[in-house]
Order: structure tokens, then C-alpha cells, then sequence
């Protein structure tokens, strides 16, 4: 976390097709102006967590720091939403510096698909048969068959999302590791999952392909009928998100552990 040393003047917007998104979007315009992603200095996201994290993968090349305003259903990735003071706000706002996941899903047609994922990867079962899968984390087998729903890999940022709804640990902003989750274990019936160092690499097969398709999910990225999926932190790629003083990433998802 770090407080923005020079001053922000230019402000790019974008924003959900949700009606209060797109009329917040023109009121804005209308009364700070608007720059293109490429010359803004901040880009103002205007909807829930859905599309920061759209925004966030759209413009990740620019290298923008992202400030969300909540016209969305979720916002804990967005800051509340007021039209007055937005300049002094972006201003006086903090940086949570995140990395991606890199997620590489070979299919049964041994096609290699590669994705980023801000959030989670996700491994599902895609019919009625539970998936059959095997664990590995740099390259030895910790777990030969897990038999599930599914299972994640949930960055820090992407701890509060998916993986806490499949009762997986928060995670700190700044702790340097992920959570392996699974999603409704069967068998072993009590694993609750694991947490790994930013440095490992996952590797999950899935065993009777035939029988139990799955499929393999980046945030929102979707691979059917996955042979394997390989996982890992990605820290060539960063991404910045800005909230008010006060309101940070890092305390919201402390505060997070404490609520009810």
C-alpha cells in the first residue's frame, strides 16, 4: 500500500451496462470531462465487482490504476459512490498492488489454452459425475484422488470472493500465498483445502476424463473438457487498485474476518 505521489488530473471512465452505471457514467462526464484510457491518469470504474475485475483485465497492458465506484450489486472491490470532491478523492486515495494467476488448461484435443485470473482458477464438474482429480504441487503428488465438485486457487485479492463462499481462508492483501480450496469434497470428505506459497506451481490432473468432464475457469475464461490445468502466481504482470483513505483493500478484507 502507498499513497500516489503526483497529482491525478485526468480521468478516464467506463462503466456497467446496469441503467444507474450508465447514468452515473453521464453525469460524470459531463462535470470532470473525460480523457481516453490511454492519456488518463485514473480510470474510473462504475459498477460492482463483476466489472472491476472486466475493467481491470481490459486495460491490464496500460498499466492505469483503477478506481471503482459501487453501482452494482457487490462492491467490495469499489469504493462508495459520490459524484462531489471525485478529483480529491482519486488524490487522496491508496494503491493495492495485485498479480494475476496464470492458469494453462490443456483440453482433450491436447490444445493448450492460457488465461490470467485476478480472482481464482477453478477447476468444474461439468455433468451430474462428480470430478476425479489428482494434486500436485511443484511437480509431487500431494493429494492422488480428490473427489469433488470442483476446486480453486484464489489469489489474496480473490480470497473474499468464490473461495469464501467454498469456506476457504481470507488471505491478507499483502500475505504471499494462495488458497487451494476445494468445492464440496466427497472424498477425502474432511480436506479443507490448503494455503501455498506465491511460488508454487499446481498442477491438477483430471482422472476418468471420459467419464467425468470438467472444466477449467480464469476469473471468467472458460475451458471445457480439461485434461490438466497448470496454475501459477504471475508477478511479470501487476495491476493497481485505488480506495479511500481508510477504506482500503487490506482493511476490508481484515475487516472481513471479523464479521458475522
Amino acid at each position: 500500500m502507498y499513497q500516489p505521489q503526483s497529482k491525478m488530473t485526468r480521468m478516464a471512465f467506463a462503466a456497467s451496462d446496469r441503467p444507474e452505471a450508465q447514468e452515473a457514467l453521464a453525469r460524470l462526464t459531463s462535470r470532470y470531462g473525460a480523457s481516453p484510457d490511454e492519456d488518463a491518469h485514473v480510470i474510473v470504474a462504475l459498477g460492482g465487482d463483476g466489472f472491476m475485475l472486466e475493467t481491470l483485465h481490459r486495460t491490464m497492458a496500460l498499466g492505469k490504476p483503477i478506481y471503482g465506484m459501487n453501482r452494482g450489486s457487490v462492491g467490495f472491490l469499489m469504493n462508495e459512490f459520490s459524484e462531489d470532491d471525485l478529483l480529491e478523492r482519486v488524490n487522496a486515495a491508496v494503491r493495492a498492488v495485485i498479480y494475476p494467476l496464470t492458469m494453462v488448461a490443456i483440453d482433450s484435443q491436447r490444445r493448450q489454452h492460457r488465461a490470467l485470473a485476478i480472482n481464482e482458477v477453478s477447476l468444474l464438474r461439468q455433468t451430474r459425475q462428480t470430478a476425479k482429480l489428482r494434486v500436485s504441487i511443484d511437480g509431487k503428488v500431494r493429494m492422488a484422488e480428490l473427489v469433488c465438485d470442483g476446486v480453486l486457487v484464489a489469489t489474496p485479492a480473490g480470497s473474499t470472493a468464490y473461495n469464501l463462499s467454498a469456506h476457504g481462508p481470507i488471505i491478507p492483501i499483502d500475505a504471499r500465498v494462495m488458497a487451494l480450496t476445494p468445492i464440496s469434497a466427497f472424498r477425502p470428505r474432511r480436506w479443507r483445502g490448503a494455503l501455498l506459497s506465491h511460488t508454487a506451481r499446481v498442477t491438477i490432473e483430471v482422472l476418468e476424463a471420459d467419464k467425468r468432464p470438467v472444466s477449467a475457469v480464469a476469473d471468467n475464461f472458460e475451458v471445457r473438457d480439461v485434461l490438466e490445468v497448470h496454475i501459477s502466481e504471475d508477478r511479470s504482470v501487476s495491476m493497481a487498485m485505488m480506495f479511500d483513505a481508510g477504506r482500503s483493500l487490506e482493511e476490508r478484507v481484515l475487516a472481513e474476518q471479523f464479521s458475522g
